[in-house]
């Protein structure tokens, strides 16, 4: 079936939500999410959202710990606008009902602070931020009669000009996309004007990460199979603090804590941190999950300890309510108990290339949130630059595609159904199950914090390997959701290891043994690569 609307946004996290709410004033609107409306990676972020709201705070601030944290690779002039349009995104979210924590004054927002901030300039709702951004906005959402949420409905690929007419374009655009409908299990046909990515991040493509079951890179894989340009996806950021105990699941412990004061300890008691950066465990991410990784490897021991054990349990539980809370049905009182941590995968800084209005290389096709790369992050993030990125990019999305809608004509080249000739249901799951394991565990050993020459070529013969089973599965068996998942991460983590192979040096999140300097003649520069072409 066929289906038409002028936009087409794939993601309901804050990116996608926010931009719908505003292009539901120009045209129809189809949200499309793989799972229920709020399962997201915004729904998880528990830090806040860093902007320049207090009065002793400056703009040039936010500016430079941004820059320095980027290693070199920020685009200043994107780092500048996203910085300086930020206050006003804030007032937006204020509006629309974001309800973030103040101080006792009532007059001020209670502002926290992270690594690599030089101030105090993240807001937050508690330690639960992201659920809170992801309530106002879904309610907001609701209220607009343009917008129609597609729920449990998987985009497989993107419709792109070229495949429809032999590539005899010399610029191709989107169409739409096909789409699987999980609860019916058939695949729907959505045509757009514009078809907009706001699909998450990829953590899932590692076996220990911080990240929700559906972060499997899906606008990643869809945008490169659909041929538009990727860059910079070696960049993985390893969240240093994520709960060490078998039974937590994927339990981020917030750099908000650390930003309260937690010290990082070996298990013997020593801090180690101020080994390796002057500002200790509040040093920008990469040199903390750096530094713990070197340090486990030395030890053998599994996991470092997060102290915050000088602070009151009032304190911890009017700050840290869900976190305390959390880790205490675990058997850890933050306020007596060390809490243990090992770093894991968390934020990808690469994805799509984007222009500063969110326009990929296809025509038609926008990318903003963790799926984009926009050139703020650089070579590392700093914490709590992801919501405020998605917000001011989701803003000038909509304003370059108000602009351009006038312009666009219904493309006459009609679409093919989705064409499921020749598959045949599976009976061997156990396929698919192995090899999600196996790609995630090559991910982890091979392409985690501290890479080599050897383990990046071992990863791609591994990688290319499992691609090859899973592409000759995907053809001839009718389609699931694990099965399009695991296409995805087969995809991405491809995209990661070439990107990773292509920079010969060490910068941020990338640490190569056999590279282990900076090489700002040579690499200070994107990583861009495309299906069958790399550069």
């Amino acid at each position: 079936m066929e289906k038409e609307c002028d936009f087409l946004v794939l993601g309901s996290g804050i990116a996608g939500l926010s931009f719908a709410i505003k292009a539901a004033d120009l045209g129809s609107v189809a949200i499309v999410t793989k799972k229920n409306k709020v399962e997201s990676n915004t729904n998880y972020a528990q830090g806040g959202i860093a902007a320049v709201t207090d009065k002793d705070d400056t703009f040039e601030s936010h500016i430079q710990d941004t820059l320095k944290s980027g290693a070199g690779l920020c685009k200043e002039d994107v780092v500048r606008f996203v910085v300086t349009e930020g206050p006003e995104r804030i007032r937006e979210l204020i509006e629309w009902g974001v309800q973030f924590t103040k101080t006792k004054e009532e007059d001020a927002y209670d502002l926290g602070r992270e690594g690599g901030h030089s101030r105090r300039r993240v807001l937050h709702a508690e330690d639960l931020t992201g659920r809170e951004v992801e309530r106002a906005l879904t309610e907001k959402a609701a209220s607009k009669k343009n917008i129609k949420i597609y729920e449990n409905f998987f985009a497989i690929d993107l419709i792109c000009r070229s495949k429809l007419t032999g590539g005899k374009e010399t610029k191709d655009r989107c169409l739409g996309a096909y789409v699987f409908d999980a609860d019916k299990n058939v695949v729907h046909t959505f045509k757009a004007k514009f078809i907009m990515l706001a699909t998450g991040g990829s953590g899932k493509v590692y076996l220990i990460t911080t990240n929700p079951d559906i972060a499997t890179g899906d606008g990643v894989a869809m945008a490169y199979r659909g041929g538009a340009e990727i860059a910079n996806m070696g960049f993985i950021q390893f969240h240093p603090t994520c709960l060490y105990h078998p039974d937590a699941k994927s339990f981020l412990i917030s750099e908000a804590v650390r930003g309260e004061g937690a010290k990082l300890r070996l298990k013997s008691g020593s801090t180690f941190m101020e080994r390796y950066h002057p500002m200790g465990a509040l040093a920008p991410r990469d040199i903390v999950a750096q530094a713990i990784d070197t340090e486990l490897k030395k030890s053998g021991d599994g996991y470092v300890l997060l102290d915050i054990t000088h602070k009151d349990r009032k304190f911890l539980l009017k700050r840290f309510p869900y976190i305390y809370n959390r880790c205490l049905e675990f058997g850890i009182d933050m306020a007596v108990d060390p809490i243990p941590v090992v770093p894991a995968a968390h934020y990808q800084c690469g994805g799509v290339l984007v222009n500063p209005f969110g326009q990929a290389s296809i025509d038609g096709l926008f990318a903003f949130g963790e799926v984009a790369c926009t050139g703020l992050h650089g070579a590392n993030r700093l914490a709590s630059n992801s919501l405020l990125e998605a917000l001011v990019f989701a803003h000038r999305a909509f304003k370059k595609a108000q602009e351009l809608l006038p312009t666009v004509d219904t493309d006459s080249i009609p679409i093919p159904p989705w064409d499921t000739k020749g598959a045949t249901e599976s009976d061997e799951s156990i396929v698919v199950s192995n090899n999600w394991e196996e790609i995630r565990m090559c991910m982890w050993n091979y392409v985690g914090i501290v890479r080599s020459n050897k383990r990046l070529e071992r990863a791609k013969r591994r990688i290319d390997m499992i691609a090859g089973e899973i592409e000759e599965y995907y053809r001839n068996f009718t389609i699931t959701t694990s099965l399009l998942e695991l296409r995805n991460i087969a995809t991405v983590a491809g995209v990661i290891i070439e990107c990773s192979r292509l920079r010969k040096e060490s910068r941020g999140l990338h640490y190569n043994l056999d590279y282990p300097d900076k090489d700002d003649i040579n690499w200070l520069r994107d990583t861009v690569v495309k299906k069958d072409s790399t550069g």
